[in-house]
């Protein structure tokens, strides 16, 4: 992966993983015509490079590496998508249920959890997921419940603030605890949040009360995701 730096896992995971892979292994899916070489890059992704399966470890090279695996799933062979798919979808997976050490750099944020980063580039490639039959719409359908919330305006309200911005996402419809970021905060700030009124579609402006904050801890630039372990447990497949 020219010009990208890969960021590298927590020390408890460090041993797990091997960065050799990951630039071999993605060049291997990308050139793959067939099911047998497909496979083969998939073990090097799925063995230390991207995430190691058999541990159910996701490392931060797979954010990096998302874009590449969505351009795979577009114009790569069927065996090499296929295969593309299923490293997003264990990326995910295995990223719920990360203990919380592994966060990750974005331009947007210092320390966003590794599952929220992955949902953001994820997102990116919701209509070619939406026809890339159940699997892909069980993505989109977990995708969903790591929304983001990017702050624009905020205003004074009693002893939090009002925040009007755009979400992605399947914001839950009571109060829930989430984590405000930016970049230059090397922690998040916790908080709670409860829709101001009811959402609309996926993207559109909406208007959050956060409780207990100053107006100016979560004013613009301000981006907002779920706190680690408020996540569902189960999704519904996307129809």
């Amino acid at each position: 992966m020219p010009g990208r730096s890969v960021p590298l896992p927590p020390d408890g995971l460090s041993d797990l993983y091997e960065p050799d892979r990951v630039a071999v292994g993605l060049r291997a899916l990308a050139t793959a015509t067939g099911l047998v070489r497909a496979a083969d890059a998939g073990s090097l992704l799925a063995g230390g490079g991207l995430l190691h399966d058999h541990s159910g470890a996701v490392f931060p090279a797979a954010v990096t590496a998302a874009p590449f695996l969505l351009a795979i799933m577009r114009d790569g062979h069927p065996h090499a998508a296929a295969t593309a798919l299923g490293l997003l979808h264990d990326a995910l997976a295995f990223a719920v249920s990360d203990d919380g050490r592994t966060r990750v750099a974005t331009p947007y944020a210092d320390a966003v959890p590794i599952c929220c980063a992955l949902a953001d580039h994820i997102r990116g490639g919701a209509d070619l997921l939406a026809g890339a039959g159940a699997e892909g719409r069980w993505l989109l359908a977990d995708v969903a419940h790591h929304w983001r919330f990017d702050v624009h305006e905020v205003a004074a309200d009693g002893d939090g603030a009002l925040v009007l911005g755009a979400f992605a996402g399947r914001v839950p419809d009571d109060t829930r605890p989430a984590e405000a970021h930016r970049v230059g905060r090397p922690a998040p700030l916790l908080a709670q949040v409860t829709p101001a009124y009811p959402f609309g579609e996926d993207g559109s402006d909406a208007c959050l009360r956060i409780g207990g904050v100053r107006p100016d801890e979560c004013a613009p630039p301000t981006v907002l995701f779920p706190a680690r372990g408020s996540h569902p447990a189960d999704t519904e497949v996307a129809s």
